[in-house]
């Protein structure tokens, strides 16, 4: 039978308890162990709190702490700084594509492009390749401009996605990472407890409990970390790809202009043989 795959916070979380259950269970053997210098939390003096905690911690608990408190702060600034970017983008592509769906033709289209906040942007960069590429093939088949026209079409949407997802894999990284990061400090803190128990040659809870608790702080901030980074670039993966389709939307409607203008060119064209009269009544 095939086993599925187990989520990482699951794993974070289950990998945590037995190391719990561990210190537990072998403290009464280790307070026999090598003494060792270790700075320890007197919670008569002061009370056990999760700031206690970050200043009697290890250097090394300590600067992974840190770490994941600064990728918690990058997370949410690269959420608030794509929040505000994607709206103002997706509310121009939106009206530009209002825009392109009212003109009759592409020169209509392109001048009610060419008035206010939609003078730029990736719309105004479509437009521009579809006017463009009738400019270069003038004389050319109509079906081999509407090709060319949607090669580059797609390009240019393909070049503004990858622009508004920049900076989104680091939202992937930080909540793949930051919960190990946060195992990582939760053993070296749990290595620290074992040390002091053998210090103190004494097992009650007293002991052992502000060691165990520095240690489990670590992969509490790595979750804390790691569970708004996942679900914020789930969120703009979304957005992005709503964004996306709006750029579509505006390619398929410069499509529909270019085809309409081909077609209307056509029809006003004189046929094969009234042009070829007069060039016959020249030539008698």
């Amino acid at each position: 039978m095939t086993g599925r795959a187990v989520p990482a916070p699951c794993r974070i979380a289950a990998t945590t308890f037995a190391l719990v259950l561990l210190v537990a269970q072998a403290a009464p053997a280790l307070a026999q162990g090598l003494p060792t210098p270790i700075a320890s939390i007197d919670v008569d003096a002061e009370p056990l709190s999760p700031w206690t905690m970050i200043q009697h911690a290890d250097l090394v608990v300590q600067s992974v702490m840190g770490g994941l408190a600064f990728a918690s702060l990058v997370t949410w600034t690269i959420w608030l700084a794509k929040t505000m970017e994607l709206a103002a983008a997706r509310r121009k592509a939106g009206a530009a594509t209002r825009r392109l769906a009212e003109a009759d033709s592409l020169d209509q289209g392109l001048r009610a492009l060419d008035h206010g906040w939609t003078r730029n942007g990736p719309v105004a960069d479509l437009a521009q390749a579809a006017a463009m590429e009738l400019r270069r093939s003038a004389d050319l088949p109509a079906d081999g401009v509407k090709e060319r026209l949607a090669i580059a079409l797609a390009r240019i949407e393909a070049r503004a996605g990858r622009a508004m997802a920049r900076g989104t894999g680091v939202l992937a990284t930080i909540g793949s990472t930051a919960p190990f990061v946060g195992l990582f400090g939760t053993v070296w803190g749990i290595m620290n407890a074992f040390i002091g128990i053998s210090e103190t040659r004494q097992t009650s809870l007293a002991v052992v409990a502000p060691g165990i608790a520095e240690a489990l702080l670590a992969t509490a901030i790595g979750l804390v970390a790691a569970i708004p980074a996942v679900i914020i670039y789930n969120h703009f993966a979304r957005l992005i790809a709503g964004y996306r389709a709006q750029l579509a939307d505006a390619g398929a409607e410069l499509l529909q202009h270019v085809s309409r203008d081909l077609d209307r060119a056509h029809a006003a064209a004189p046929p094969p043989a009234a042009r070829r009269a007069p060039q016959l009544a020249a030539a008698e």
